[in-house]
């Protein structure tokens, strides 16, 4: 379920704060939050796939406690990375 390099760097140009940030949180949940989407769309064909679904779970709490550190630092850049990404209504 790993993103191809080239979506990988898509993301990263279009959430990066900076000319050369590659893994600042906005990136990060970015990342992790495309994962979440394929890891999901692979989950609802292959209900069965438990090892999988876990996965899902560690990787949805990541995002959270990522998106956590934002809002503590900065809330005005959390609610435009929320709107961005269309997570968490």
């Amino acid at each position: 379920m790993a993103l191809l390099q080239e979506r990988k760097q898509e993301i990263i140009n279009e959430y990066q704060v900076h000319e050369t940030d590659t893994g600042s949180a906005e990136v990060q949940v970015a990342i992790l939050s495309e994962r979440i989407k394929k890891l999901s769309s692979h989950l609802q064909a292959n209900k069965k796939d438990y090892s999988s679904l876990r996965g899902l779970m560690k990787m949805i709490g990541q995002r959270k406690r990522l998106l956590g550190y934002v809002q503590k630092q900065d809330p005005e850049r959390y609610r435009s990375l929320i709107s961005r990404l269309g997570i968490r209504g």
